[in-house]
């Protein structure tokens, strides 16, 4: 038992010293999860902030004045023009230099001082639907304050319903908040399924693994000492994240880090096997590249990372139970935003469990059978 464990350590300093010696592998390694977790953390974001916006005030009163100021005192909304003219407002949407314009309708304090509706017209830049609709979303928010402040200003009995909106876990929306903790799962998974699937191939690519097959190994301790190294840079580059997260993002840690540590183990186990099963049909490690590149941008779209699973059609959220990725994502989330601990992790850790194992035993089969 000592005499494998010795040989297995041997194994995993010489896998570990094959991937750090290269400095462009250590810069990927190290580097990589960084960057990555800065360009979806600032521009990957869906949160809204200075939409450029024109207004079209052709009422140029007190009421349309306090309407405007709604909007400007969002940090939503950048005003860039005030136009007067209809044909300049196209211009201004066709050239892309505005998302949306408001229309305020000449007769608008009249019509509110009368007891009457007013009208406002708000025309959008339909061709990116995504941010036309968050920015009427916020437009209408902007309006119904405004209300809400007319009425009280003018002795008017307040609205017969008021929604008060509180979220959970997010007080304030934040899609970092949602993202960023989710590219702990993400980042990781690329990387440790990468570093698998090339393990096996590089040997074969670099002529040594003939030396391993000669040597006192046997398949089983092969399998442990390729698997373990991708384990420990995958949980590395956890810990990277979750630090870039909390020390520069500030989304605060709710759970338990040994609940998320547990979770993550388990899941590089899934990762693991799925890599060294690409590994073990791959001859050469570009060959390994290309199957690994195909296997992680499946999982990476079916992980609820960026699309919701509920709102995908049900064949696909089908395909999506056999994603470690996806029990991944949801795990973090509930220990990271919601703070729940392992018995309530259940629903995710148990189908992660049986990807490892199957995956880690298909792995072990196709190896064994290709030595032989």
């Amino acid at each position: 038992m000592l005499s494998s464990l010795l040989r297995i350590a041997a194994l995993i300093r010489k896998e570990l010293l094959a991937i750090l010696k290269d400095a462009r592998t250590r810069n990927m390694l190290l580097i990589q999860p960084v960057i990555q977790l800065l360009i979806f953390g600032y521009a990957a974001t869906l949160d809204l902030s200075n939409i450029p916006y024109a207004a079209f005030d052709r009422d140029r009163s007190a009421a349309s004045s306090a309407l405007l100021a709604k909007l400007d005192g969002s940090s939503a909304f950048q005003r860039i023009a005030n136009i007067t003219d209809p044909d300049e407002m196209r211009r201004l949407i066709d050239s892309r230099r505005v998302v949306l314009v408001v229309q305020i309708a000449p007769d608008f304090q009249r019509r509110l001082s009368a007891g009457q509706n007013a009208a406002v017209q708000v025309v959008a830049d339909g061709r990116n639907s995504t941010t036309a609709g968050a920015a009427l979303g916020s437009v209408n928010a902007a309006v119904e304050s405004f209300n809400v402040d007319w009425r009280r200003d003018h002795g008017l009995a307040p609205p017969p319903v008021r929604l008060s909106p509180r979220a959970w876990y997010n007080p304030n929306l934040e899609t970092r908040w949602n993202l960023v903790p989710a590219l702990v799962g993400t980042i990781t998974m690329m990387s440790t399924l990468m570093l698998a699937a090339l393990s096996v191939a590089r040997e074969r690519e670099e002529g040594t693994f003939d030396q391993l097959l000669v040597a006192p190994f046997n398949p089983a301790e092969i399998m442990v000492g390729k698997a373990i190294p991708a384990m420990m840079i995958g949980l590395t580059q956890s810990t990277t994240a979750l630090l870039v997260a909390q020390l520069w993002f500030r989304i605060p840690f709710a759970g338990s880090y040994l609940t998320l540590y547990a979770g993550l183990v388990l899941f590089l186990l899934a990762a693991v096997g799925i890599g060294l099963f690409v590994s073990s049909i791959s001859a050469t490690m570009q060959q390994g590249m290309l199957y690994a590149f195909v296997t992680i941008m499946p999982f990476a779209l079916l992980s609820g990372l960026t699309t919701p699973i509920s709102s995908m059609p049900r064949v696909i959220q089908a395909f999506t139970l056999i994603n470690p990725l996806r029990y991944a994502i949801d795990l973090v989330h509930r220990v990271y935003l919601e703070g729940l601990g392992l018995d309530r992790l259940w629903p995710d850790l148990w189908p992660m469990a049986i990807i490892a194992t199957v995956t880690l035993t298909a792995a072990a089969w196709m190896f064994r059978n290709r030595i032989e």
